[in-house]
Formats: C-alpha cells, structure tokens, sequence
C-alpha cells in the first residue's frame, strides 16, 4: 500500500505527459512516408571493443553499449548506474567510500579495494587502463560512448582483464565551434553543473576541448554524534584536450588531461547488531545511512591523469597508433567500523598510486582480413598505510608499498573464410614483476610512535608469466542473423598481501598465486533489415581457477583482547556458467522497448580450508543468479515545439551475498527498482528533463562488514529516491 501511494503521484504525472503528448501528436501534420521510415529506425550502435569502428551487431562478443543520447535520456549519472541495464553486470561503491568502484562480471571481479590487488573488471578511460579502484566510479558527463565487454580481454586490450572491461570513451575534438551547459537540481539538495567548449580553427587543423562537472548534494543521513553529513556528494571534474590535425599529412595528434577531486563525506550505513564493546548496549540501527561515529569524516579522493595519442596512417591497409599515458591518485578516508562514539574499530587509511603505461599498435584493414598486433608496457607503484585503533588499547599500522612492472605482447586477427564463415585468432603473452614492501607493526600509543610487536616486515618479489589464447568462429547465417563461437583464456597475477600477519598465519607472506579462467561463449546476433528490432543471446561456460579471495580473519591475542586483520587466499576451483538475452524493439514510430534477461549459475568444485574441502558450503560474492532489465519509452514528436520522450525502467536482482564470509544477515534478497522520466527535446537547443530513481524507495544492500570478534555486523546501502530535473543548451 505504501508503494502503490508513492506511485500514484508520479504515474499520474507521467500519464498526463502521454496524454499531453498524444493529444499534440493528433494535431500535428502527418509526416511523408520517406520520413516515418527513417524515424522509425532504432540509432545504429558503433562500437571499437576490437579496436576498429564496428557495428555492434557484427562483433561476435558479448557487448553491451550506450551512446551519449542514450546515457542523457536514461539519466545515467556514474557507472553504477549501468547495472540494472548490463546482464550479469554488477558496480556499486565500495563499503565506506563515494567514488571507489567494486565491479564483477559474469562473477568475476574484486571486492577488496587495497592497494597491490588487480581488478577482475579493467575499467579504460579513452583507452587507458585505470589500475586502481579509487576514483574509478567515474562520472558520466562530455561521453561519447560507453561499452560494457563481459568475459576475457585479453588479446585487444593493453592490460590483461579476466572477468571483462568497461571502455569509457569522451566525446572526440569537433571540427567546428560549439558548446553546451546542463543544471541539474534535485532532491537532496542536489546541484549539478556540466559544461563543454569544443574550439576548431578555420581548417579544423588546430583542435581543442574543455568539460568540467561540478556535482554537489547533501548527505542521505547524518552522523548524530557530531552532526556531520554522511553519504553526500562533492565532486569536481574536469577534462581538457588539444588536437592537431593536419590536412597535408596522414597524421593526428591529441594530449588530454583529466583531473578529479572528490571530498564527499563517509558513507553511511546501518549498525545490524549490538555491540559488546559498547557500555550501552545500543540496539541495531533502523535508519539505512544514520551513525554515531567519533571518528571525522575525513575522506577525499584526487585523481590526475594525462596521455598523448598518435595515429599515423601508412597506406591503405595499415595504421600506426601510440598510446602513452601517466595517471596518479591520492586518496585518504576514515573507516569506523562500529558507528559508535568509541574507540572499538576505528580505521585511518591513506593511500596513493602513481602509473606510466605506453602502448604501441599496428593495425590492419584490407583485403585479406583486419587484425592489430599491440605491444604494451606499465609501471606501476602504489601503497599507503592502514591505521587501526581498537578498543582504545591496541593500535596497529599495516604500511606497503607495491611495485609492478609488466609486458605484454598482444595480437588479434580476423580472416574470412569464404562468403559466410570468418575466423577470428588472438594470442597475448605476459611477463610481470610485483615486489611488496610490507611492515606491519603494534603501537603502544594512539599517535603510532611507539613500536612495540612486529607482525609482518619483508620485501619480497614475483615474477609470473603467462599465454593466454583466443579462437573465434562466426557465421553470417543470413543478412540479418550472425552466429559465433568463442574459447579464450583470462589471466589475472597474483601478488602479496599488504595486510599479512605472520604472528597469527606465518603462511600470510607467502603470495597468492594467478587467477586463470577458460572461457566458452557461443552466440547469436540477428538485426531486423529495417532496424526495428536487435537481438543478442550468449551462453557462456567457464572454467575458474585459484579465484584470489579477501576475508577477515578473526583471532584471540595473548592478553585476550580480540583481534582480526584482512587475509587474502586463493579459493580452488569453480564453474560458471549463464545465459544472456538483450533486445531493443521498436514497434512503431512511438514506442522504443529494451531490455534483457540474464540467468548465471556459479559453483565451487574444491575449496580448500583445513585440508578439508567445503565447496559444497561456499557461494559466490556479488553474483545475483537472475537479473532482468525493462525499459519502455514513449516519443511523441512536434509537443511544443519539440520532441517529448517519456522513460519507464524496471530491473530486478535475485539474491545476493556482499561479501566473502556469506552472512545471511548481510545477504540481499531479491529485490526491484523503477526509474521513470519525461525529456523535452528542442527542435533546436534546448533540453528539458525530470527524471525519477528507485522510485519504490527501496533499502537494497550492496555491501558490508562482518567482524565477529568484535562484534561488527554493517550493511551499506545503495541510494534511496531521488529525483532530479535538469536544463541543457547546447550551441
């Protein structure tokens, strides 16, 4: 009843715009044949998940893409906002931080966002790789696509990804002069400002771009021990690029660089149990985002990055292209584990990450197929410190750095094989060293001065390699239909746990090994000739190997205080296997309809832990095994002299367990968000847009701690509802 009268309001603003708008598209005149065709065609999607400009429906993989007008209308704002249109897709914030990414796919990923762990899921900001999480939950604004590849990039892409790869891309340096503005304000006193110059000279030689995002809004609670605001938003982007294009050579030139602040608060959540530690025994929390830390709400994150990219074409058939890129991050966040004013886990963390990458393609296109051969190299430092103090009588510090260095050489190819059949070859090869420096200690003071136990304190190195292979079958069954094959393989390093502590494990300094997955993905694509309807289907089976886990492991100290410390292990074997159905439709010229379904199924085959195998007690983290997506839109053209669209969205997730340890109170049943919108496109300039999300309100978890021995049991929610009414002129 509480749903349905929360819903009243806004599908009787949404019925009114159809109304309003049906009743102007009786009145308008009705457009010529030749018109209602081309309206009536769905916008066809380009993609470069094969590092060329191809139509989406003729790449034998498994893509998911959106284009800027698409991500505008849908009012997707970060990242995270793609899982409920992504199958076996999952992007949420990580546990206490605003702009930190957690990412799987198809049930690979990382959850444990410290330094010196490789992400399952490679996020590539314009083909760059982001090594670290922090500040990877980019904003969306100035975008020129979004790309969501699910299973193995390894033969395509300059760092090895084994779970998949989301590729942003911004929008390229226009010829001509233009520019465009967007406020947003919303609930929550949300204030949104996005803006772009695009400057071309005369010739279009000279090139250049600015963009920048100032995105503000106030907390989803409030820390009620010191009034601050927690779950808010301060966020600060900006983008500048300068590109020389010259008419009288194969040649073109573009430095970019990027930069991004965010000092939002700490991220609420909801104390799910009672404390021991607490002299007043304060019972559960009810509110979702609420606490009553004694800790500052210290947390910031800066990002910095810049690259140049040269592409030089030599004939015909071939091209040159040259990626070199450095990006470094700074980061800093307290982490109160208990929401209570005491001193039972209270966590400072800093950390930085400095890297260098340079990446070298030749690419080819002509008669005898299309292929590129890629040599890749990246260095990497990044570290920082762990803080811990808890129960006011015993602090520890966990400080690390990480050193990779790793080479790659990569190269992909495409022959046809007659009219019908074409076969698609990769091969990447990998050498990669990681050294950890690691000296993790017990203070006898609150300030860390006085060292009094060391727990772990080595510098040791690895070096690892690996060959990972791909064939790709396709078959163009008709001029409609594509059907294809995939075997590949992914590969992820292993490394050391920054967090090691030889005094409770003395096996913890000994490093985690490789992840590998064996992936088989067959599939179809079939494009209606007038494209009024695209469908995609993949079934896929893996095979998953030594998959790198981060639990807490709880311990009982001599003195009989309680103690824990964050272990990393490598789990055995496992199987994971799915099906994915997407679709777009278009009935008629008034009706767009997209969505997909996506089932996954994902099982251990060995789990060791005590020489005993528990496999049949484990489950998957962050794998939802249903997932389904509806997205229903309404366009009625000449309505006020524009364009009105009106967006109705549902997305459904099954079960779902948020962490490692597999907590039933943490795990999140089943559950349904709606979305709604209305946008007004000018004939010209303008766009107007109000747009709803979790319209129901729903408390979802998406993340969380659990520290028995210390009686810790937190859940972390996504946002409640929010709405949002923007403004955008572009010129």
């Amino acid at each position: 009843m509480k749903l349905a009268t929360q819903l009243i309001p806004i599908s009787l603003a949404v019925a009114g715009a159809f109304s309003l708008a049906s009743v102007a598209h009786a009145q308008q005149t009705a457009p010529s044949s030749d018109d209602a065709q081309a309206q009536e065609r769905m916008d066809t999607v380009t993609v470069s998940a094969r590092r060329r400009e191809e139509r989406l429906q003729d790449v034998p993989l498994a893509v998911t893409a959106f284009s800027a007008k698409a991500l505008e209308r849908a009012n997707i704002q970060n990242l995270a906002d793609l899982q409920e249109r992504v199958p076996n897709l999952t992007v949420y914030a990580s546990r206490g931080t605003n702009t930190t990414l957690t990412a799987f796919i198809r049930g690979v990923g990382q959850a444990d966002p410290v330094w010196g762990v490789d992400p399952g899921v490679g996020i590539y900001f314009d083909d760059v790789y982001m090594a670290r999480p922090q500040g990877a939950l980019l904003d969306v604004f100035d975008v020129q696509r979004i790309e969501v590849l699910r299973g193995p990039q390894g033969t395509l892409y300059g760092k090895n990804t084994i779970g998949g790869a989301i590729k942003y891309i911004s929008r390229p340096l226009a010829r001509e002069n233009g520019a465009s503005a967007e406020v947003g304000i919303g609930n929550y006193n949300q204030r949104n400002f996005k803006a772009a110059f695009n400057l071309a000279n005369e010739s279009g030689t000279w090139r250049a771009r600015l963009a920048a995002a100032k995105l503000d809004r106030d907390g989803f609670g409030r820390n009620t021990f010191n009034g601050e605001q927690v779950s808010d938003q301060d966020s600060t982007a900006a983008r500048i690029s300068v590109g020389y294009f010259p008419q009288e050579l194969p040649l073109t030139v573009v430095l970019s660089l990027d930069a991004t602040d965010d000092k939002s608060g700490v991220r609420g959540f909801q104390r799910m149990g009672v404390s021991a530690f607490d002299p007043l025994r304060r019972p559960p929390s009810t509110s979702a985002y609420d606490i009553q830390s004694g800790m500052p709400g210290n947390n910031f994150t800066h990002n910095r990055g810049g690259s140049l990219v040269a592409n030089y074409t030599v004939s015909n058939d071939w091209s040159l292209k040259v990626i070199g890129a450095k990006r470094r991050s700074t980061s800093e966040q307290t982490i109160d584990f208990d929401g209570l004013p005491q001193p039972i886990a209270d966590v400072f963390g800093d950390s930085h990450d400095d890297q260098k990458s340079l990446e070298l393609q030749a690419s080819y296109s002509g008669d005898y197929g299309a292929g590129v051969i890629g040599l890749y190299r990246f260095e990497g430092t990044a570290g920082g410190g762990i803080y811990n103090n808890f129960l006011g009588r015993q602090f520890t510090a966990a400080v690390s750095t990480v050193e990779t260095d790793s080479t790659a050489l990569y190269t992909d190819w495409t022959w046809p094989l007659g009219q019908w059949w074409s076969l698609n070859a990769g091969l990447r090869h990998t050498r990669e060293e990681k050294r950890a420096i690691v000296l993790n200690r017990a203070f006898a003071d609150v300030g860390f001065t006085r060292p009094i136990q060391t727990a772990a304190d080595f510098d040791k190195s690895l070096s690892v390699s690996n060959t990972s292979p791909k064939l790709s079958l396709r078959y163009q069954a008709s001029s409609t239909t594509n059907l294809y094959g995939n075997v590949s393989r992914g590969f992820k390093s292993g490394g050391y746990n920054v967090r090691a502590n030889n005094l409770v494990v003395p096996d913890s300094a000994r490093p985690y090994r490789d992840e590998t997955l064996d992936a088989l993905e067959v599939g179809l694509k079939y494009a209606k000739p007038d494209d009024t309807l695209d469908v995609n289907v993949a079934l896929f089976y893996n095979r998953y190997k030594d998959i790198q886990l981060s639990v807490f492991t709880s311990y009982v100290q001599p003195g009989g205080l309680p103690g824990f410390y964050g272990d990393f292990t490598n789990a055995g074997k496992a199987t994971v296997k799915g099906a994915e159905f997407e679709f777009s439709w278009r009935p008629n010229r008034q009706w767009d309809v997209n969505g997909f379904v996506a089932l996954l199924s994902a099982s251990y085959g060995e789990f060791l832990s005590g020489g005993q195998n528990i496999a049949s007690t484990q489950k998957f983290s962050n794998t939802p095994s249903r997932q389904v997506g509806l997205n229903l839109t309404r366009t009625d053209r000449a309505v006020l002299g524009g364009t009105l669209r009106s967006l109705v969205g549902f997305g459904y997730r099954s079960k779902v367990y948020p962490t490692t340890d597999l907590s039933e109170v943490l795990a999140q049943g089943g559950y349904s968000l709606w979305t709604a919108g209305v946008v007004w496109e000018g004939a010209k300039n303008w766009t107007f847009s109000l747009h709803g999300s979790n319209l129901g309100n729903k408390r979802y978890r998406t993340d969380g701690y659990n520290i028995p021995a210390l009686f810790i049991l937190d859940g972390f929610y996504g946002p409640p509802r929010q709405i949002i009414a923007k403004a955008g002129y572009k010129f």
